[in-house]
């Protein structure tokens, strides 16, 4: 067996194949990197925000959109009038966005010209264990392919997708191959939010860059990523009309955590989370995400004057000596002037499903060693073996699943393949409103905390993992597989595992 603290070398840039196990293991570090480069020479503000770009299919048969993908290496100026080789999705730096409907199916043939293994995996995405993108379905570097199957048979939600070849995913994610899938239904597309040009998706997430300009990967030195981006762009502006806009973030990063409020102060709606739109708006001063989280948020800037600019800041995970001048700003808004706006939010957005009745209680404590010793991470005392069933559930069963962060000083988060769950329960309290009433797909474990989560496992059998979304944690181990089976009994129980009385 190999052990994680000698495969996981902090600066691996390149994996191999162990085996027929086909065990990823990141080579040793190579020559020492140039030096840093120094992020207070970055200038910020001077970049306009790119709005990501739409894929079109490649054609639309029935109720069938197919889409060609190529992962490819590209030079992206991230850094103003300087050029950084990334790893991407047809060359786009961020991601291109693909806009999928509800009951229309998608299908998408990626193509991977990297010199590395990858398994693309739909954060969020309901759908069948074949085009899951599990940590050993991989595709082959060098012009390997692979066909993935969404049929969109779930709701609405800001979905997004990102590479997931264990051991591997943690550098191919820091290096940008992660992409958009906004998917609509008939309930969100009878609202009058803002739309079209005013419905903009942003992707945040860090760096740390050498003196050539150059992407520096280390496992888990976040502290050192001290440029933040957005949209592929270190410290943009963006220009706003006075009027109603729609911004749907996602926290790309490895490991960092946001908090998120305007340099001002004011208020702004909160409209939606990972699972789509929440039941009613909620007026926030700030929105916090963890790394896979997403956050939908309306912004009225007609109540500031042509000329205004105000910074979206970061007032979360800032840190002893952390330079707030750079992790404690994301993103500049300039106000152009006053332009038409018809749009609207309404005062109830959605009906969430009912809960149903749980009829299984589990239990999973996140750990991992804190005193430097070792690079391992656990669910339940273990480390990933993808030939290990460590979850078996019974096709169609609800289910209530307890996770605790039994770490002192580390934060976790959960993350759960093929359903949205709802969040019952933060330490013991009622969750009933709020940002995390909504659907959800990623939950936030601060030391010590405990969550409640429920979820109905329905739609498709298959083999899935459920594991901690600070990508360098789940490079590490911290991850499990669950089975989801017609012929699950109860004495092939899982962690945990208990029959509780419907309620």
């Amino acid at each position: 067996m190999i052990h994680r603290r000698t495969v996981l070398k902090t600066g691996a840039a390149l994996t191999g194949a162990l085996g027929g196990a086909g065990l990823l293991v990141p080579a040793a570090a190579g020559p020492a990197q140039a030096a840093d480069l120094d992020p207070t020479t970055v200038p910020q503000f001077e970049q306009a925000m790119p709005v990501p770009e739409v894929l079109q299919p490649v054609c639309d048969l029935g109720l069938t959109s197919y889409y060609d993908m190529t992962l490819q290496e590209a030079d992206a100026e991230i850094l103003p009038g300087r050029l950084t080789r990334v790893r991407t999705f047809n060359g786009s730096f961020p991601g291109p966005v693909i806009q999928a409907v509800s009951g229309r199916r998608v299908v998408v043939r990626q193509t991977n010209q990297l010199s590395v293994p990858t398994s693309i995996h739909l954060h969020g995405g309901h759908v069948p264990q074949s085009s899951d993108g599990s940590p050993m379905d991989l595709i082959a570097p060098g012009g390997g392919s692979k066909i993935y199957t969404y049929p969109n048979h779930q709701p609405h939600a800001n979905l997004w997708f990102h590479d997931h070849a264990h051991h591997q995913e943690s550098e191919t994610v820091y290096r940008g191959l992660t992409g958009f899938y906004l998917l609509t239904d008939h309930v969100e597309q009878n609202l009058n939010l803002p739309s079209g040009a005013y419905d903009v998706p942003i992707a945040l997430r860090d760096a740390r860059f050498d003196d050539s300009a150059q992407l520096v990967y280390e496992m888990g030195d976040f502290r050192k990523r001290q440029v933040l981006l957005a949209n592929g762009k270190a410290w943009p502006y963006f220009e706003v009309a006075a009027r109603k806009y729609r911004f749907r973030l996602f926290n790309t990063s490895n490991m960092r955590f946001y908090l998120l409020q305007l340099s001002d102060g004011s208020a702004f709606q909160q409209i939606g989370s990972d699972g789509g739109l929440l039941a009613k708006p909620l007026d926030v001063t700030s929105v916090f995400l963890a790394p896979g989280e997403r956050a939908d948020i309306v912004i009225d800037f007609s109540r500031y004057a042509a000329g205004t600019r105000l910074i979206l800041s970061n007032a979360g995970g800032l840190l002893p000596g952390d330079p707030a001048d750079q992790v404690g700003r994301v993103l500049q808004f300039r106000v152009t002037g006053p332009a038409e706006d018809t749009s609207s939010v309404p005062s109830t957005l959605r009906t969430l499903p009912a809960l149903g009745s749980a009829t299984v209680n589990r239990d999973f404590v996140l750990s991992m060693d804190e005193t430097g010793k070792t690079m391992d991470a656990f669910i339940n005392g273990k480390t990933y073996d993808m030939n290990r069933i460590d979850t078996e559930i019974e096709y169609g069963a609800t289910e209530i699943w307890t996770v605790r962060n039994a770490n002192v000083y580390t934060p976790h988060n959960f993350h759960i393949h093929l359903v949205q769950f709802r969040v019952l329960e933060r330490d013991g309290k009622p969750v009933t409103s709020g940002p995390e009433s909504g659907l959800k797909d990623t939950v936030t474990l601060k030391p010590g905390e405990t969550v409640k989560l429920q979820a109905t496992f329905t739609g498709y059998e298959g083999t899935y993992v459920y594991h901690c979304h600070m990508i360098d944690h789940a490079a590490m181990g911290m991850m499990g597989n669950f089975r989801v089976s017609k012929t699950a009994t109860t004495g092939r129980s899982g962690p945990g595992r208990h029959r509780s009385p419907r309620r």
